[in-house]
């Protein structure tokens, strides 16, 4: 229906209201808070394919059931009277940080690249909402996401422990060794949402995103284990030493020796590294092999870290403040 108003008067105005029928929203207005949690939770659910078709959903499955592997081989082996195979700190740390890999480079893309490709920016930022809470969302959303990822198989393999132990002192035992594990896969979470969202969100092109986030996390891991397996070799050629750590794991030949610094600064330049150096730094007894055990050069790692997850934000943030003003 369309209703059209008299005849314009001389010298007035020669607009013309239409009434095209649509039903009128008279309910309430929930503001920013609801719009930033609609968001979250719509980029929650992208991040495993939900709602959406059985491709999109290809790639969450196959990593977390990669994940849950280790899990379910565990409970398999201590059923038959084993102790347990793996450790809750480290959980098969190359496998990890593999799928970790696999993971966030494919789905980041999705939740950033994607709206920058469809140009649909100006629709959200024309909501009350800043240009802040649109990052914002995504990011709560894909930490969350990476979450389930790493701490599911660690609560998988929990139950698979305490299922196959006897006694409240042993059970109590398993407990205290998975809480530092749910921090370290609260650690790898945070920083790999970070890093990803914010590489991903540089481009529009979802090809070009994930080869930029799968090429930061694998060139940096193979660089770090380049130069840390390097430093050990120049370690074993220059004295007898006991070296640990390394790719190839331990290698003892002579006395034990203070490990040179050099080992240890290789271990700055991936995050897979630095998680594992953090980690040992914080307490963490196992061995994982990715980086000689810091000692006080722990807090280096921490900071550098922290830099590198400050810098991210900092990056992801100003990138959205600048699609605002585009």
């Amino acid at each position: 229906m369309s209703v059209e108003a008299p005849p314009p008067s001389p010298g007035s105005a020669t607009g013309v209201i239409h009434d095209l029928g649509y039903r009128r929203y008279d309910g309430p207005r929930l503001g920013r808070p609801r719009i930033v949690a609609a968001l979250t939770w719509h980029s929650f659910r992208s991040a495993f394919g939900l709602g959406r078709g059985a491709k999109a959903k290809i790639v969450p499955v196959i990593t977390f059931l990669a994940l849950c592997l280790p899990a379910i081989v565990n409970a398999f082996a201590m059923s038959r009277g084993n102790a347990r195979l793996i450790s809750y700190d480290t959980y098969s740390p190359v496998l990890r940080a593999l799928v970790m890999t696999i993971f966030v480079a494919v789905q980041a893309p999705e939740l950033v690249s994607r709206d920058l490709r469809s140009r649909v920016l100006p629709l959200y930022f024309s909501r009350p909402i800043r240009s802040s809470d649109y990052p914002l969302a995504k990011y709560i959303a894909f930490t969350a996401a990476c979450l389930v990822m790493i701490e599911v198989p660690l609560l998988l393999l929990y139950v698979g422990s305490i299922v196959n132990v006897h006694g409240g002192a042993a059970v109590w035992a398993q407990t205290k060794a998975l809480i530092p594990g749910l921090l370290v896969g609260l650690m790898w979470s945070v920083v790999l949402a970070a890093i990803s969202l914010f590489l991903a969100s540089l481009t529009g092109r979802r090809g070009f995103a994930t080869g930029a986030v799968a090429i930061f996390f694998l060139l940096t891991y193979v660089l770090s284990q380049i130069l840390l397996q390097v430093e050990t070799q120049t370690a074993i050629n220059q004295g007898p030493v006991q070296v640990k750590g390394g790719p190839g794991g331990p290698i003892v030949a002579g006395p034990a020796l203070p490990v040179p610094t050099a080992e240890k600064v290789s271990g700055l330049f991936s995050p897979f590294t630095l998680f594992d150096g953090v980690r040992m730094w914080l307490g963490g007894t196992t061995q994982a092999d990715q980086v000689p055990k810091p000692g006080s050069f722990g807090a280096v790692y921490a900071l550098v870290l922290l830099a590198i997850l400050a810098l991210s934000l900092t990056g992801l943030f100003a990138r959205y403040r600048k699609a605002r003003l585009a």
